[in-house]
Order: structure tokens, then sequence, then C-alpha cells
């Protein structure tokens, strides 16, 4: 008697099911556990979790602030970097901001709600705010110039909007009118540069669009190299980056040494002790980590309080 064909290719998928259903679903996860409880990777398989007295305090391989309840930096504490997973550093929502260098307008909020002490949910800070503002936060934490170039003194993107008849190459040069886009009335007493080609700066009006006008940002004439390095005003791309670099690690160790009543030098060394180097000694750069050298600094220079 011959076997139809339809069920011989159903009979065909169902081995085929069981077959990969056996490999995937039961030998493969199996072997991938078994090769998790090899001596030097059993603790990466967990987790990576360290522990004091007993008590788990964080993954190393895992970001975490430290803050008060407030959310205000700890001075006795190293800072991580910036993160934009979830609330800050949250496993179950790892993300980037997705907000590229040309984001650089701000969404500013409803003045009636902010007189009102609301959150207005519409307002959005560009990206280019965000690294100004945390630029200019970490200068005054650590005591050192945060400011940078394209940035106001306030801590906003330094950006105009040139309103005016444009050449064929898109410059306007004698503008009508000029705004300064990511300042707002009422909130600045007045914008970053009182005039722009002989003609005076406006600070922005909660609603009006600004899209007509030349988008200009401006250097300003804050220093190239910036004091505050670029991990301590920009976030990892998953938003759970356990490490910031040596650089942003030095600017911190007068403030954490100051806190804790011992010296900058006793602070650098255990900098040091916990910076590892670059992957394979050639891939990307050497780093610290924050949790371990905080853990580190507990225990060797506890906080006298």
């Amino acid at each position: 008697m011959r076997v139809p064909t339809w069920f011989r290719q159903h009979l065909a998928a169902l081995r085929a099911l069981l077959v990969l259903t056996v490999l995937t679903g039961v030998l493969y996860p199996l072997a991938v556990f078994a090769a998790g409880r090899l001596p030097g990777l059993n603790d990466d398989a967990d987790g990576s979790m360290l522990k004091v007295d007993g008590r788990t305090v964080g993954s190393a391989i895992i970001g975490q602030s430290f803050t008060d309840k407030d959310g205000n930096p700890l001075k006795e504490y190293f800072q991580s970097r910036p993160s934009n997973a979830g609330d800050g550093y949250d496993p179950t929502a790892t993300a980037a901001s997705n907000l590229g260098p040309e984001d650089i307008v701000d969404t500013l909020p409803d003045p009636k709600l902010t007189a009102a002490g609301k959150e207005d949910e519409n307002a959005k800070q560009s990206l280019l705010t965000q690294v100004c503002e945390r630029s200019k936060s970490v200068g005054e934490l650590e005591g050192v110039d945060g400011s940078r170039p394209f940035c106001t003194g306030s801590g906003v993107g330094a950006v105009l909007a040139v309103f005016g008849d444009r050449t064929t190459d898109g410059r306007v040069p004698h503008p009508s009118r000029v705004v300064s886009v990511n300042e707002q009335e009422g909130v600045v007493k007045a914008p970053f540069v009182p005039s722009y080609n002989g003609v005076r700066v406006e600070p922005a009006k909660y609603g009006e669009d600004y899209g007509k006008g030349l988008i200009v940002p401006v250097k300003g004439g804050a220093p190239t190299t910036p004091a505050v390095p670029p991990d301590a005003v920009t976030a990892s791309g998953s938003g759970l980056d356990p490490h910031i670099s040596p650089e942003y690690a030095a600017i911190q160790a007068g403030r954490v040494a100051r806190a804790r009543g011992i010296t900058a030098g006793q602070v650098t060394k255990l900098v040091e002790d916990n910076t590892t180097g670059r992957a394979l000694g050639f891939m990307g750069q050497r780093a610290v980590n924050v949790l371990k050298l905080n853990v580190a600094l507990d225990q060797r220079y506890p906080v006298r309080r």
C-alpha cells in the first residue's frame, strides 16, 4: 500500500521537530549550563555578584547609582556614568537614548505647568542639553571647569534659530530675527549671547515654532578638551556599563578623599588597584569598576558617621 505524500511529509516534519526539540531544547541548554559550572566561568554565569559580609551589594558587570533618597550624589562614593536603562541601570530595561549628534533643539516645557510645580510630559531635552547639564553638574560637584563647546553657562545647548533671506549656500548674512531656542523666556534673564550679526538675540517662547529658522550651534569659548570627560556626560549603549574612565575617576578622587578624611594618594592607590587594562591587550580602553572601587573604599577607609 502506497503511503500518501502528505502523510510522509507530515511524518518527516514531526521527526525534524522531535530531533530539533531534543537538540536545541534539551542538549544545548544542558551544555551551556554545564559550561557555566566550569571553574573560572561559574562566577560570570551566576551574575558576577559581589558580597560584603555575606550580603550581596550588586553585580560587578552591572552599574548602579550611588545617590541619596533625593537622587543627590553621595560625596563619599565614586559616581557611575549616566544611564538610560529604565530609571537607571535597570537590567530588565537595558537601552540607550537613541539620540544622535544632530539632536540639539529642546522641546520646552509649558510655563503654566512649571509654575504650578508640575512636570510637562511633552517637554524633552535634546542630547546636547543633556550633555551640557550633566557637565555643569559634574563640574560643580568635583570643583572643576564644567564648561563644554556648544553649551551655555546655564547648562543647555547653545543653539540659535536665525531668520531671514538665505543665500544659495544656505547662509543668512542679514538676519531679521535671532532666537536662542533652548533658553526659555521667563527662565533665563538674558540669552547666552546678546546679539548675532548685529541683531538682538531673543529667548525662546513656549509654543512658537522655530523650524523655519536656520539652526546655528555656537561653539563659544569653552576649552576644546573639557575638564569633564565624555563618559561622565554620556550613557553607554546598554545603560548598564559598570565602568568609568581613569580620567573620570581622577577628577572624583579629591572629593572622595575629603569626604572620608583620607589623602588623595590613598584614594588614587585604590583606583589603580581597581583599574583594568585593554581586553587582550589591545581592545577598548582602560576602565575602573565603580562598584568594586566603592566596596574597597568602605572596607579600607569606612566613612566616619
